[in-house]
């Protein structure tokens, strides 16, 4: 082996913008099929009045995948590895099954919402079973593509910028009310949302609030957050990519927020008042750009939304699942592989029982959303130990303001899961 030239210069580091990667992929597993669904409802029956809701999830949302970034690329492990050193390898698995589950519930909508969105081309039966063919093929994908990363990165720069333009464009096309935007970043409910718990009204359970925690959901994901830990050991970074993990996190959440509001805004503008219980209205969204075709055009984008986290997700599953119990946890390793296979097939199997059932697509996908906060907070409340531990971070532990904006994601977090509990309870009753 050569000696080390002490003259030698090391190589030169990308700039920062070409480095992105790990939160972009992130961001499109955050944002499935529930956010477009759910920010264009939240749009269509409250207007521009959760606007702030969305600055006050993406403040959270960053300071959970900056933190997680940050735990990565100081510790030198991923965090399952991290904690089963300092706890035990028993509570890396339970992280690693409870991501897992998390992701399940996200599969299951991801699912419901690519069955939904060729069911407007084609029967039911016929939509099923294409729902059927598009898990085989991704399956057979799993087991052979070779680098697996470096193809999600790429294809995933893509999409976003895709997503983001044509967005864009029909937010500028709709016009929105630019003092109606401004008054929306206020805080406060709308007309109908209470803070009261779900109750049984006439047999039914009735919770003027699910459109919140599955809008809360879907934009602060603590699952996807809990992840970037793991997404930055697989880009290779380590102390010295300290700020670009950080700068990277924020690119993130600010492109994960940015069309979760251009969709509120968009469908605020459009159709605001009018039941957005079925593709057809939400398709309406579309009208300003696209005219009649805006019906056509929004199933296509729907499977395209569905499909931009479907493989992502599951790897999530698949790959935390197996960094839990302590298998080699890179995506191209073997059993992550086959962990993300139980996930797709987990999620196909829910997903046919229910669309079997005859319930409606749409809220199957806003419940199946708002299921996935019950995991967070034991995820959440890891990244804060583990952050703040001078063993890992050294003096890059977690600051005075990021420890207040972590303990209150932390309380939203623990409220709304006791308040999707509840509901369950209910509905079990």
């Amino acid at each position: 082996m050569s000696a080390l030239n002490p003259n030698q210069v090391p190589p030169e580091r990308p700039p920062w913008w070409r480095a992105l990667g790990p939160a972009l992929i992130t961001a499109c597993v955050v944002f499935g099929p529930g956010s477009l669904l759910i920010s264009s409802n939240v749009g269509a029956n409250h207007g521009y009045e959760l606007l702030w809701m969305l600055v006050l999830t993406a403040l959270l949302m960053g300071t959970y995948m900056t933190m997680s970034a940050r735990v990565g690329v100081v510790g030198g492990a991923t965090p399952c590895t991290l904690l089963a050193d300092r706890v035990g390898r028993w509570f890396a698995a339970l992280i690693g099954i409870n991501l897992c589950l998390v992701c399940g519930a996200f599969q299951f909508s991801n699912n419901v919402a690519l069955a939904t969105a060729l069911g407007a081309f084609v029967p039911e039966g016929w939509a099923l079973a294409g729902l059927v063919a598009v898990n085989a093929s991704i399956i057979l994908f799993l087991f052979f593509a070779a680098h697996i990363y470096k193809i999600l990165e790429r294809v995933m720069k893509v999409m976003v910028g895709v997503i983001l333009v044509s967005f864009a464009f029909n937010l500028f096309a709709a016009r929105p009310d630019p003092v109606g935007v401004i008054e929306g970043l206020l805080p406060g409910l709308p007309e109908g949302v209470t803070i009261g718990v779900p109750r049984l009204v006439g047999g039914a359970v009735e919770d003027p609030m699910i459109l919140v925690a599955s809008l809360l959901g879907t934009t602060f994901s603590v699952a996807g957050a809990f992840f970037q830990g793991n997404l930055v050991r697989e880009k290779g970074w380590d102390i010295r990519d300290y700020r670009r993990g950080i700068g990277d996190s924020i690119a993130g959440v600010i492109v994960l927020t940015g069309v979760s509001a251009i969709i509120m805004i968009t469908a605020a503008t459009v159709i605001r008042g009018l039941p957005a219980d079925n593709i057809g209205t939400l398709a309406r969204s579309l009208e300003p750009l696209l005219g009649p075709l805006s019906y056509t055009l929004f199933c296509v984008g729907l499977v395209a939304v569905s499909l931009n986290p479907f493989l992502i997700n599951a790897m999530i599953g698949g790959t935390m699942l197996a960094d839990g119990i302590g298998k080699p946890a890179k995506l191209s390793d073997r059993w992550p592989r086959i962990f993300t296979v139980g996930v797709l097939l987990v999620g196909l199997m829910v997903a046919l029982l229910a669309l079997g059932g005859g319930r409606n697509p749409i809220q199957l996908i806003i419940f199946g959303q708002a299921l996935t906060v019950i995991g967070n907070p034991l995820m959440a409340g890891t990244l804060l130990w583990l952050a703040n531990r001078r063993d890992i971070m050294g003096e890059r532990r977690n600051s005075r303001i990021v420890n207040v904006l972590g303990g209150l994601g932390l309380l939203v977090i623990v409220l709304m899961a006791v308040r999707v509990l509840w509901r369950i309870v209910l509905q079990l009753g």
